[in-house]
Parts: C-alpha cells; sequence; structure tokens
C-alpha cells in the first residue's frame, strides 16, 4: 500500500505509540468486532471461491474473472485485515518491521490485482453485449484463465519492480509505531498512473460503453414485446436481458469498488500538498479493505445463484455424487 504523503526524513518524529486509554473491555469488544469482520470477508469470499469452482453451470468467462477478483478479495481478508485492524486498534503497529514489510509487499500488490480485476471484468461486459455471438465464439473459459494467469503475473512483476526500483525496502525507514512505505516522487507518478489513472480510464470508458449498449438493448427488447416474436427472437430477447442484467450488476461492483479506493489514491496523491495525520492514513487504508466484505455482500443481494450455492454449500449437498451438476441458475 503506497503512499506517498509521509516524508521519512520529517514526519518519523511525529509517530510514537500512545497509552491506552480504553478499558480492557472496550479492547475486548474492538477485537470481537475485528475478528467478526475478517471472519465475514473471508467466509463470504470462501463461498464464491467455492460456488464458481464446484458448479459446472458457473464455469463461464465472466465468472472466472469474479473468481479471481473474490480470491484477491478473500487474500485480504486472511493476510491485511487481521494485522490492518489491529493496527487501528491499537494504534500503533505492534507486529515489526520484517512483518511490516510483508504486510506492504502483500498490501500493494493486491491493490493493483483487484483494479485490474475490475477493469478486466469492465472489458469482458463490453465485449459480450458489443457482439455476444463473436464473444461465445472466441472468448472461452481456457482463455480467460490464460487472461486471469497473465494478469497476476504482470501486477507481481510490477510491484517486484516497483520495490526493487525504488529502493525503499533495502533501505527501509520504520517510523515508530507505524508501518507505511515511502515512494520517491518520480515513483509516485508512475504508482498513479499505473496503478489508477489507466486502470480507472479503461473502467470509465468501457463501462460507459457497456451502459449505452445495455440501454439499446433495453428499446430492442420493448419492441420485440410489442410485437408477435419467433422462437428465435424471444431467445434472443432472453440472452439480451440477462447480458443487459449481468452488465448492471457489475456496475454496482464497480461502482462501490471506486468508492473505496478513490479516498486511498486522492490521500497519496494530495499526500505532498497537505501533512496527513497517520489516523487519517489508517482509516483510507481501512475503507479500502472493506470492499473486500462488501463484494459477496453485492454477489448475495444481486446474484441468485450465489444464494442458491450458499443454501447447497451451507446444507452440505455438495458433497453429494453429482452436486456439481445442479442447476443452479434457474
Amino acid at each position: 500500500m503506497n503512499l506517498a504523503e509521509f516524508n521519512q526524513s520529517d514526519r518519523c518524529v511525529h509517530f510514537s505509540c500512545p497509552e491506552r486509554s480504553a478499558s480492557p473491555a472496550v479492547y475486548f469488544l474492538l477485537y470481537i468486532c475485528a475478528a467478526a469482520l475478517v471472519l465475514l470477508t473471508v467466509c463470504g469470499n470462501l463461498l464464491v471461491i467455492v460456488s464458481v469452482f464446484h458448479f459446472k453451470q458457473l464455469h463461464t468467462p465472466t465468472n472466472t474473472l469474479v473468481l479471481s477478483l473474490a480470491l484477491s478479495d478473500f487474500l485480504v481478508g486472511a493476510l491485511l485485515m487481521p494485522s490492518m485492524l489491529s493496527w487501528m486498534i491499537e494504534s500503533c503497529w505492534i507486529f515489526g518491521r520484517g512483518f511490516c514489510i510483508c504486510f506492504l509487499l502483500i498490501g500493494s500488490f493486491l491493490t493493483i490485482l483487484s483494479i485490474y480485476n475490475i477493469a478486466l471484468i469492465a472489458v469482458d461486459r463490453y465485449l459480450a453485449l458489443s457482439n455476444p455471438f463473436l464473444y461465445i465464439n472466441t472468448i472461452s473459459r481456457r482463455t480467460m484463465c490464460i487472461v486471469v494467469y497473465s494478469n497476476w503475473c504482470v501486477c507481481l512483476v510490477y510491484n517486484a519492480t516497483l520495490c526493487y526500483f525504488n529502493g525503499s525496502f533495502m533501505n527501509f525507514v520504520m517510523c515508530p509505531g507505524e508501518c507505511f512505505l515511502f515512494l520517491n516522487q518520480v515513483w509516485i507518478i508512475i504508482d498513479l498512473v499505473v496503478s489508477f489513472i489507466f486502470p480507472l480510464s479503461v473502467i470509465i470508458i468501457f463501462y460507459t460503453l457497456v451502459f449505452v449498449i445495455a440501454k439499446k438493448h433495453a428499446t430492442a427488447i420493448r419492441e420485440l414485446n410489442n410485437h408477435t416474436r419467433t422462437k428465435t427472437q424471444k431467445i434472443t430477447s432472453v440472452s439480451m436481458k440477462s447480458e443487459t442484467k449481468a452488465a448492471k450488476i457489475l456496475g454496482i461492483l464497480v461502482s462501490v469498488f471506486l468508492m473505496c479506493l478513490l479516498p486511498y489514491f486522492i490521500c497519496s496523491l494530495l499526500g505532498n500538498a497537505f501533512e496527513m495525520q497517520a489516523d487519517t492514513v489508517k482509516k483510507v487504508l481501512l475503507i479500502l479493505c472493506l470492499n473486500s466484505t462488501i463484494n459477496p455482500v453485492i454477489y448475495a443481494l444481486c446474484y441468485a445463484w450465489f444464494r442458491r450455492s450458499i443454501k447447497l454449500i451451507i446444507t452440505l449437498q455438495i458433497f453429494q455424487t453429482d452436486s456439481a451438476l445442479i442447476n443452479v441458475l434457474s
């Protein structure tokens, strides 16, 4: 998690671990709430992962991207949120320098991975809506698996390059009680363009095109409903409705993601112009992590197949013979 607003030479002196002011009961309650939040994030995304992996009907190119996003969200909940929430409750980083470096490496990787997952989802929806027949014939699940694998590798290589050339971990200066990564000015700009401006532009452009096409589809569906339709027209109408609904649901997913992401990058962008408090930065990072908790809730509210899958998983019906062939879409 690369934050530009901290300058190691003149701001570390302002950071120190405050003494506990709340009672042990309050801290116990806070840790219980934190554990519940982590459990919700991990279990929610694990349900998405199991659903897409297990049920054959969900083995689609688009759901491969959803699986990639759910896996990155699962890792956020499992690897980042416990230490992030403890950091906020204690108002102090208590895990040491080595763990701090791992925390920053993993956080930086998962942040850029998530935004490029969202960008790929936007491109996928555009291709599916703009030319559905070409999409079906050319974009297979195997092809999408290659795209997802490549995305993970490229993000990992970029993150390693960022750390190597910036030199932050080789000459790491850790503020007392805090865990922040200091980027030089050149890499602040590079990271802003690569991690935010470029993928955000892709998301905005393609989702604008998606909703323009979705509007045209809605008009076409109304026209089909006003006339006697052949069987082929009915199938086309159902397909158009399905693709348009999927685009709208994923549009909600993207909108929520951007609302969680924007404060993080605004904080990074304005960090040099305005002196940010450490508590403000930690709250921004927490908002970014909370997106991983919100995503499975969006699936549960918007996707009927996910609600059916949850029921089958919780009742252990997925362990029955041929359970992978159960119809979860109808």
